[in-house]
């Protein structure tokens, strides 16, 4: 394959890929939802904080599982808190960290 038909096969599977993820962004502003779907829609960057995080909590130190718990807690409570998603992680990485050098 010569490299403009490659150039023009990844550019049309970067605007297939960029489509779906642009409409709903653009789309989402000017409809309207009831309370519990906006509810619903609020809570999705918590969800899906909680299924990346989880599954480190457990395999984060072989030695000392106390310190994964400890940082997923921190998560937690902070994401219950509905503080943003950035904040929960950088304060559950602080939270192992600081376990770490002291443990």
């Amino acid at each position: 394959m010569d490299s403009v038909k490659i150039l023009i096969l990844t550019l049309g599977m970067a605007v297939v890929t960029y489509i779906p993820r642009a409409i709903p962004a653009v789309l989402v502003d000017k409809m309207k939802f009831g309370t519990k779907t906006e509810k619903f829609l609020n809570l999705i960057p918590y969800t899906a904080m909680s299924a990346l995080i989880f599954p480190g909590v457990f395999t984060v130190d072989a030695e000392k599982p106390v310190i994964g718990i400890i940082g997923g807690l921190v998560a937690g409570i902070l994401a219950w808190r509905k503080c943003p998603v950035m904040i929960c992680v950088l304060a559950a990485i602080a939270a192992d960290f600081l376990l770490y050098c002291f443990i």
